[in-house]
């Protein structure tokens, strides 16, 4: 038998991918031989990325996008098929919070910002959608490939503060459930939509919310460590092997699933 995780030479798209975990799961790919497509805002960090991959002897490139502009999707895509001429994978990675959305411990819903709202929901929800209706199509054209799309451990149980973001995230979970039968039965059952909900780790979004300027954790940091059975935050290495999985062959019957990797927080009980 074949090995069912051998990536190598997959085209990878990975939205967000500057971001922390994006980072770390972009690198670990290039690392098992798979061609790395970080889109991105920030172009400085996407060159510095792609020069990483590059200096280990891997294969990238970087695009800067925007996920909510269709536009700006449709050219990326352009772009990569002139280069690659396919996509196998598509990680939606890109996502964020913001102030406005999040009810902070002295306020109240009343508090809560329409307009960040908005824009949080659109980020995480539309800023899947989108993406997804623009790289789905080679894969359709080729009648096989693998998404996974990003939750949050907010899609499972609502978690005080961040409305927002909570809001978006479920939304993503329910869209990955929809999209598994849509692709399955109307394109190819060789496509696969999958989620990952990675549970709380270090990033430039949740950082002021988790730690103190110190490092030391605030109370909410501490709250989620006392409910993490693994007694600690992950690390963004640790999301690599369940992302390796759902994109290979592996994961062949595998769709419609959000894998959970949050040290065992969504399980706990008093």
């Amino acid at each position: 038998m074949n090995n069912l995780f051998d990536i190598r030479d997959r085209v990878v798209v990975i939205t967000g991918g500057t971001g922390i975990l994006g980072h770390a799961i972009s690198k670990y790919l290039a690392q098992q031989g798979a061609k790395i497509v970080l889109l991105d805002r920030r172009e400085e960090e996407g060159q510095e990325r792609v020069k990483e991959i590059e200096d280990m002897g891997g294969d990238a490139m970087f695009l800067i996008t925007d996920v909510l502009n269709k536009d700006v999707l449709e050219k990326n895509l352009e772009d990569i098929m002139a280069r690659y001429g396919r996509i196998d994978v598509l990680l939606n990675a890109a996502g964020g919070n913001m102030p406005g959305a999040t009810i902070a411990p002295d306020a109240t819903f009343f508090d809560l910002s329409p307009e960040a709202f908005e824009k949080v929901l659109n980020l995480n929800l539309v800023g899947t959608v989108l993406p997804t209706q623009v790289f789905l199509r080679p894969m359709v054209e080729a009648g096989k490939g693998a998404i996974v799309n990003f939750s949050s451990m907010s899609a499972f149980r609502p978690l005080t503060r961040v409305a927002g973001y909570g809001v978006a995230k479920a939304g993503v979970s329910n869209f990955t459930a929809y999209m598994a039968t849509e692709v399955a039965t109307k394109f190819s059952p060789n496509i696969r939509v999958n989620a990952i909900a990675p549970g709380f780790f270090l990033t430039n979004q949740n950082r002021t919310l988790l730690t103190n300027p110190d490092g030391t954790w605030t109370p909410r940091g501490e709250h989620i460590i006392q409910q993490t059975p693994m007694g600690r935050m992950g690390q963004p290495e640790e999301l690599c092997g369940t992302i390796h999985y759902l994109i290979s062959d592996a994961a062949q019957f595998v769709t419609g699933t959000v894998a959970v990797v949050d040290g065992g927080f969504n399980v706990y009980s008093i």
